[in-house]
């Protein structure tokens, strides 16, 4: 078959790895100059490894990227350094992201609440039935069970940081699969993310693929011809994985019902300010600060990527990420760079007392409004199907991942989930 993939992010990089493998023919389109989607990078001339646009980082237990990266070949170039992620309690951050440290932990004091805390978190890591959680939202689940305190103390923060005014429609399935799969481990790229998408892109051409980048596609007809400013090509298969809101804007052949239902499912979009400094943001070897928005925050986490990988990978600068999810109609997207300089560097003196804005070097925004999936009660019943209502189009994207949460394991494994399917049928 003659294949289309519209999007090089992780799902269409793997989904047209199988395709090709299978003996077809495979274009994939990019509106962007570089491969990668959302886990894109850059680079300053004087840096070795890329810098994430969006901060990530694997799991251990991502087994369907780092399977896919042992049939490259390439699992000689992955790194699994140790961080340290902290919770901030009465103006001292603690480490928090293994059981010893959770249970050392000062903001649940001793007794009932670290047990009640304890026992749940074991039985979400054992417990595989996820159907009856997403009946349920996390607020009262976590409360008939954790306990107002620990619920309070521990999730609620990142609940309302990550979802705003829709923290308490989010259902439990989708805090089960954080605790179920994640790993203490955080894993990487020798060189970055964008290294990663640039080697499966370079695989793909030597397999025959035809990526094209900085080429948007402006629709996709109902007989299955895709449209670019210059070209109009037939296909006998198109797989999109690009954002529900793209899909319907570019296929309006779709029943006008299926549109409803794309434009139903709910996201946060996600705001990036990344900095170079001078100097190192903090001593104390510290990765991942979870930050409590009702404490004045303007962000939900700051990310110091050079306590994870050394400066020497980015020319001796220290770099750091402030980041946040926000409502897609949030002033965050329409604020330019330096506004959201003048809201988001006065915050990290509250971590850091010493910091000062002349530590700054270089500052870089990116921002997108389709980042985190909203998943509300019953919210399995709502996931739109790969294969579309357009015979022969087919859709996969982070949105379609769930119950776990958005990430590159999960778009390698939708992506591959999709090439099967289409391949199949």
């Amino acid at each position: 078959m003659k294949l289309a993939v519209i999007g090089a992010g992780y799902t269409g990089l793997s989904a047209a790895y199988d395709f090709v493998r299978a003996g077809h023919e495979v274009v994939i389109y990019e509106s962007n100059d570089r491969p990668g989607g959302l886990a894109i990078g850059f680079k300053e001339p004087e840096w070795d490894w890329s810098v994430e646009a969006y901060y990530h980082h694997w799991f251990a237990s991502d087994q369907h990227m780092l399977g896919l990266i042992e049939e490259l070949g390439f699992s000689d170039k992955v790194r699994f350094p140790r961080p340290f992620t902290v919770m901030l309690y009465k103006g001292k951050f603690y480490p928090f992201d293994s059981i010893i440290q959770a249970l050392l932990f000062p903001g649940l004091g001793w007794g009932i609440n670290k047990i009640r805390f304890g026992l749940v978190g074991l039985y979400l890591r054992l417990t595989n039935n996820w159907q009856a959680m997403e009946k349920t939202t996390v607020d009262s689940w976590m409360r008939k069970w954790a306990g107002n305190k620990v619920y309070e103390t521990m999730w609620e923060p990142m609940l309302k940081g990550k979802f705003g005014a829709h923290y308490k429609e989010v259902n439990m399935a989708w805090m089960w699969a954080r605790i179920h799969a994640r790993t203490s481990k955080l894993g990487t790229y020798q060189g970055g993310f964008q290294a990663f998408a640039d080697d499966i892109s370079g695989e793909l051409k030597n397999l025959g693929v035809d990526i094209r980048l900085s080429t948007a596609v402006k629709a996709i007809s109902e007989d299955l011809f895709v449209e670019t400013e210059n070209d109009r090509e037939k296909y006998d298969r198109i797989l999109v994985s690009t954002s529900p809101g793209l899909l319907s804007k570019l296929v309006p052949a779709l029943p006008k019902s299926y549109h409803v239902e794309l434009r139903n499912l709910k996201s946060m979009g996600a705001v990036v300010l990344t900095l170079s400094l001078n100097n190192q943001f903090s001593n104390d070897g510290y990765y991942w600060y979870n930050l409590p928005k009702e404490q004045g925050f303007p962000f939900l986490a700051v990310v110091d990527h050079t306590n994870y990988l050394s400066p020497d990978y980015f020319g001796g600068d220290h770099i750091i990420y402030c980041g946040d999810y926000r409502d897609p109609d949030h002033e965050y997207f329409s604020l330019s760079k330096d506004e959201l300089l003048e809201i988001f560097l006065p915050a990290l003196k509250k971590i850091n007392p010493d910091f000062d804005p002349s530590w700054v070097k270089k500052s870089w925004l990116h921002r997108t409004k389709y980042a985190q999936p909203v998943p509300e009660l019953n919210h399995s019943e709502k996931i739109p199907s790969i294969e579309t209502p357009l015979s022969g189009l087919y859709f996969a994207s982070m949105s379609q991942v769930y119950p776990w949460d958005r990430g590159t394991n999960f778009a390698v494994e939708i992506g591959r989930r999709a090439a099967a399917q289409i391949m199949r049928g």
